[in-house]
């Protein structure tokens, strides 16, 4: 699929970013709603997709109760602390994190119920940890 992809929406590119969003959406209708897959029986993708019937109501309402502070992400994925500027994500953008001082300018960042990494103050760095989700997930390559 992703060889397909790849030939298709970018061989040539679009001209600008519109133009290459325009492809991949042309794309997207043909895979999913025209072309049959072997792997589904021939039939098309969109004969097959049924919506959940549980409604998405978005995240709970975050707290973090045991953390000394909490921060929200900016849209440009920061957060601000003591007058410092620290990268952490825009996937996060908007959304609140829980911060507890584990030493002195040492702060572990929690979102729910997962820690993040350390925030030094010195460095303004956020430190990752290893994947919090266990390795049943591994990067695209």
């Amino acid at each position: 699929m992703h060889l397909t992809l790849k030939r298709e929406t970018t061989r040539p590119p679009g001209v600008n970013s519109l133009q290459q969003q325009a492809r991949f959406d042309d794309f997207t209708t043909e895979f999913n709603a025209e072309r049959p897959h072997e792997a589904l029986g021939m039939k098309r993708p969109a004969d097959l997709y049924a919506p959940s019937s549980k409604p998405f109501s978005g995240l709970p309402d975050l707290a973090y109760p045991l953390h000394d502070r909490e921060c929200l992400v900016t849209a440009c994925g920061r957060i601000c602390m003591h007058r410092k500027k620290i990268n952490i994500s825009t996937v996060l953008a908007g959304q609140k994190l829980g911060l507890k001082e584990v030493d002195d300018g040492i702060w572990l960042v929690s979102f729910m119920h997962y820690d993040l990494g350390y925030i030094d103050l010195e460095q303004k760095t956020l430190q990752p940890l290893d994947s919090p989700f266990g390795t049943r997930l591994s990067p695209m390559s």
